[in-house]
């Protein structure tokens, strides 16, 4: 009996005992949990996938759900040592870096663009009335797109007075055209794109020696909410230009940087 006990008992931890339809035991064995183990990988693939595709935010999207903060001179001089720090020696990391004092008061983002421009210069009439140079712009406005150059232009119709300004961009206007006008008039305005500006610049056709401020249209945001330092293209060709001659001109003192 203690034999048939042990039998019986060995088999029921791996085997279930069944009695057939001729009364002969049958066993059946248990099914091994291996449905759960295959069940499994097949799901995680695709739910590591999803999760994966979620976590690539674009830049509106995270713009979206953070408050938008003024910029402020710290926000660029990260930006460039970023930039240059992967590409330049410590000493020509020096050699680019704008001092403290070349920074006009940042936009709070409580100023129309009109009003904004009143507070950073104060004696715009002395200087517009004093400049008579050709090939040359006493302000420069910087933004990331033709359309917003001209929001622009239109909203600074309570600071410019009578002043004459240019456009600085490329949509429907030659480089040539730019330059012929900055040939002959006198200007003292001019709002565009860093790329259009950079051409200018290199090819001669515009001067920085008397221009005293340089205004960077960094808070506004486009339809995708991206900042003209979001935007790759933008923010490349604004440190070029930036890096070719604005810098130099900051550290020498005779330029102020404002962003608006």
């Amino acid at each position: 009996d203690a034999l048939d006990d042990e039998a019986i008992e060995k088999p029921s931890e791996e085997t279930a005992i069944h009695k057939g339809p001729d009364s002969k035991p049958v066993t059946k064995k248990r099914k091994q949990p291996t449905e759960c183990f295959l069940s499994q990988p097949e799901e995680t693939p695709g739910s590591t996938l999803k999760a994966k595709k979620r976590k690539k935010k674009k830049i509106s999207d995270v713009l979206e759900k953070s408050p938008p903060k003024p910029g402020v001179p710290e926000d660029l001089q990260n930006l460039l040592s970023q930039h240059f720090g992967t590409k330049c020696s410590v000493i020509e990391i020096e050699e680019l870096k704008l001092p403290d004092s070349s920074f006009l008061p940042a936009n709070d983002l409580t100023h129309s663009f009109s009003s904004y421009l009143k507070e950073i210069c104060p004696k715009w009439a002395k200087f517009r009335k004093n400049h008579e140079e050709k090939k040359s712009v006493v302000m420069l406005v910087i933004c990331s797109s033709a359309l917003r150059s001209l929001e622009l232009i239109k909203s600074m119709t309570a600071f410019k007075g009578d002043c004459r300004v240019l456009k600085l961009f490329a949509k429907h206007i030659k480089i040539k055209e730019q330059m012929n006008m900055l040939e002959k008039g006198v200007f003292h305005i001019g709002v565009g794109t860093p790329g259009r500006i950079k051409a200018l610049v290199e090819q001669d056709g515009l001067c920085l020696n008397s221009t005293k401020y340089i205004i960077l249209d960094w808070n506004w945001r486009d339809q995708k909410l991206r900042r003209m330092m979001d935007i790759p293209e933008i923010k490349k060709e604004t440190i070029d230009l930036l890096e070719m001659r604005i810098i130099k001109l900051c550290r020498e003192g005779s330029v102020k940087l404002g962003l608006f």
